[in-house]
């Protein structure tokens, strides 16, 4: 429980706000103390002018009396500080003072406030010089104790804590229904966190908000991961039936022929010769098949190595055109070549061959009966480009990028190997590979590599 965040948030954050009313209140305390002597030290300076200008006016040098002096101003702040040794209070409730407590004030300077002891009680007083006939007699000294000025500050000590004490449960309230709806999101998120962690990826998030807080992002790439790994599941479960099914065809095909052959049913010279092509497109099948997943994994794992030679980019695509003429003819898909000059490219020949049959097979699947493919090559600005354009349903504008992902297919057959391989290809060559479609008028793929060999 006190791990939990739904415990250590709300905690903080009381800490915090204990820390900073603590923190505030001795500020104000100090500054309360600071302000309350300040402003007690200007009243007692202006208290002690008054008296020693009213006792001027009515004493005279070396023996006075402040009896009825002190019983008209009803205070006992007063202090006589004689000039003289023998000098002495005649009337009082309190002894002298001894000069010596006086603070040195300079000449013309306000008098300044100090702090003195009589009979065990602190005081705060500012001592005022006495000159009747201009003479100095001495000074009277006006005091407030101590005790009463901490009073003061006691007292708003005592107001700060009660609106502490009112104000902590208030902000606890606060800050716990904060932290519980910030808290409840990501609990559900971890839940629904450890339900993908067991292969259950149809969980149930937060819903959002829709104030763009961070839980609400979170909660949305939650989502898109949910919503990813499930379709990467289904794809890779996808991939391995259509592997399943790819490898079984052809092992299939080689396990019959190989027993016709060994049991001696195929005894004519041409079927034996027709059963030995049969094996041998079948092994190349398999190869071929097994050369994609290969190629896949080192362009993931970024262990690719490439040839860097002279290419014949006419040359090439000749080449890459005569390899689906058959097929093509055979469904009675109109299948032209456009060359628009050549180029010779410093490059992988074998890489770049392999993109262009890739994406001819891929248009050849698409395209009906009776529709159209072109294979064309231009070079203009410095690039090279090959494209393959098709007469197939065209792609959806959300599919554009789904189609080059590994292990997808569009209508379930084949392994969805193709694009992913040939996209990841072009990348590794320095090139791109281009797709414009729309649905209903076809795709046109365009590989696109730079003249300069990339370093």
């Amino acid at each position: 429980m006190f791990r939990s965040l739904r415990f250590r948030l709300p905690a903080l954050f009381l800490l915090g706000i204990v820390l900073a009313g603590l923190v505030a209140t001795l500020i104000a305390v100090r500054f309360f103390q600071s302000n309350t002597r300040a402003h007690a030290a200007t009243e007692l300076r202006a208290e002690s002018a008054g008296i020693a200008q009213l006792y001027q006016q009515k004493a005279g040098i070396g023996h006075v009396s402040l009896a009825s002096l002190k019983l008209a101003l009803g205070s006992d702040r007063v202090f006589w500080v004689p000039a003289a040794p023998e000098g002495r209070l005649l009337a009082g409730p309190l002894p002298p003072l001894s000069a010596s407590v006086l603070p040195q004030t300079a000449a013309g300077a306000p008098p300044r406030a100090f702090d003195f002891t009589v009979r065990g009680v602190s005081y705060l007083g500012v001592a005022q010089p006495v000159n009747p006939g201009n003479v100095y007699a001495g000074s009277l000294v006006v005091a407030e104790p101590e005790s009463a000025l901490r009073a003061r500050w006691l007292q708003l000590a005592w107001e700060l804590a009660l609106a502490f004490g009112i104000g902590i449960p208030v902000a606890g309230v606060l800050v716990i229904f904060l932290a519980r709806r910030i808290a409840e999101p990501l609990e559900a998120l971890a839940a629904a966190a450890d339900e993908v962690a067991v292969g259950h990826y149809d969980v149930t998030v937060p819903a959002h908000t829709g104030a763009g807080t961070e839980v609400d992002r979170l909660a949305a790439r939650f989502d898109e991961m949910t919503a990813r790994l499930a379709e990467s599941e289904q794809l890779s479960r996808n991939f391995l039936m259509s592997v399943s099914h790819e490898l079984r065809t052809p092992l299939t095909a080689i396990r019959g022929h190989v027993a016709a052959l060994r049991e001696g049913v195929v005894e004519d010279e041409a079927s034996q010769e027709r059963s030995l092509e049969v094996i041998s497109e079948e092994a190349v099948r398999l190869e071929r098949l097994v050369g994609d997943v290969l190629d896949l994994a080192k362009l993931d794992a970024r262990r690719f190595a490439l040839l860097r030679e002279e290419v014949d980019m006419r040359a090439l695509c000749e080449r890459a055109y005569a390899a689906f003429a058959e097929e093509a003819r055979a469904r009675g898909i109109e299948y032209d070549l456009e060359l628009d000059g050549g180029a010779v490219l410093i490059t992988d020949g074998d890489r770049v061959l392999q993109i262009v049959t890739n994406l001819i097979a891929n248009a050849l699947h698409w395209t009906p009966e009776g529709g159209r493919v072109d294979l064309g090559l231009a070079a203009t600005n410095g690039e090279v480009k090959v494209a393959v354009v098709d007469t197939g349903p065209g792609i959806e504008p959300q599919m554009a990028e789904r189609i080059f992902r590994p292990f997808w297919s569009g209508d379930g057959g084949g392994t969805g190997l193709g694009l992913a391989i040939a996209r990841e290809l072009s990348l590794a060559l320095g090139g791109r590979l281009e797709l414009h479609s729309e649905p209903g008028h076809g795709s046109r793929f365009v590989l696109v590599l730079p003249v300069k060999a990339p370093q």
